[in-house]
């Protein structure tokens, strides 16, 4: 991985500006439409499955392209970028990003000389994965166009400024593979996020395979669950479930529901439910006393017979 740099332009150099573009972010056909107000700049950094684009014209243009095997999510941060997706009209302005499906002709009819755009190109088979992973679903279809005003988009737009100036800042970081995986991890689940929020009413937002499970959990802790049927309530694969849990959470599905019985077994013990602790404990799902009252002792600092006496 490496950051691709800053490449910049006169008005006569957009040829060669335009094969710079190309390499580092789509290939596409270039109309010039307009004088130039200023040069040409592209700034842009390769996080593998994701790479990071700034670029602006100088100059009015209308530029097409079919986008191919990856998305490109196009951020006006000055001025007008007009396209034609499909059967879709978008004119998109500060606050608002246009998003390009991989292989399927994308005209932007105006691209302002003083537009300036963040761009962030996500490989198609990576955002699949990541979609399926994190909100349930098994698809390759979104919206024509992202609302930056969200909570959502307000949190990704933010991480596509910072990450894409550290790594153009510090470009160690997209040469590290690792690293680079991470950060274009982080920008992509984010953006999903922005792209799939949860329903009105939900609370914090999450995917909804971590809520769907979350909330599977809470109603019924005490039920013997296994983590094939954890994966079941989510509708995917153990491991994109579990994916879903460390990214949004920091934790699996099975530490998710031993936090939740020792809760409920905590409150137990400190309230006027009757009967012992292994009483409590096996009514809230624990079946070997012995690691109950270790973890017990890990979350609460005590043993659990002293939260039982001191109530």
């Amino acid at each position: 991985m490496s950051a691709i740099g800053t490449v910049s332009a006169s008005s006569d150099q957009l040829g060669d500006f335009s094969d710079a573009v190309a390499r580092a972010y789509f290939p596409h056909r270039l109309l010039v439409k307009g004088r130039a107000t200023g040069p040409a700049d592209l700034r842009a950094v390769d996080l593998g499955p994701v790479r990071l684009a700034r670029i602006g014209w100088g100059s009015e243009v209308a530029v097409e392209s079919d986008h191919p095997e990856a998305w490109a999510v196009n951020v006006p941060r000055s001025g007008v970028l007009e396209a034609q997706i499909g059967a879709h009209h978008v004119l998109s302005l500060d606050g608002q990003a246009t998003v390009c499906p991989p292989n399927e002709e994308t005209r932007m009819t105006r691209w302002s000389a003083d537009c300036s755009i963040v761009g962030m190109r996500v490989d198609r088979a990576y955002l699949v994965e990541e979609v399926a992973a994190l909100v349930g679903l098994q698809t390759d279809r979104l919206p024509a166009q992202l609302d930056l005003r969200t909570d959502g988009g307000r949190a990704w737009i933010g991480l596509l400024a910072s990450i894409g100036t550290e790594a153009l800042r510090n470009p160690a970081l997209a040469r590290d593979d690792r690293v680079a995986r991470r950060l274009a991890a982080t920008l992509t689940a984010a953006f999903v996020a922005a792209s799939f929020p949860e329903e009105p009413g939900c609370g914090t937002v999450r995917p909804r395979i971590v809520s769907r499970v979350v909330e599977a959990i809470e109603a019924d802790p005490a039920r013997d669950w296994t983590a094939a049927e954890l994966a079941r309530e989510a509708g995917v694969g153990i491991r994109r479930l579990q994916q879903g849990f460390q990214r949004y959470l920091g934790h699996t599905p099975t530490q998710h529901l031993l936090a939740v019985r020792l809760e409920r077994v905590h409150t137990d013990l400190l309230g006027t439910t009757e009967g012992s602790v292994a009483d409590i404990a096996s009514r809230w799902g624990f079946t070997h006393l012995g690691r109950f009252a270790a973890s017990y002792r890990d979350r609460y600092g005590v043993a659990p017979s002293v939260t039982l006496r001191g109530r």
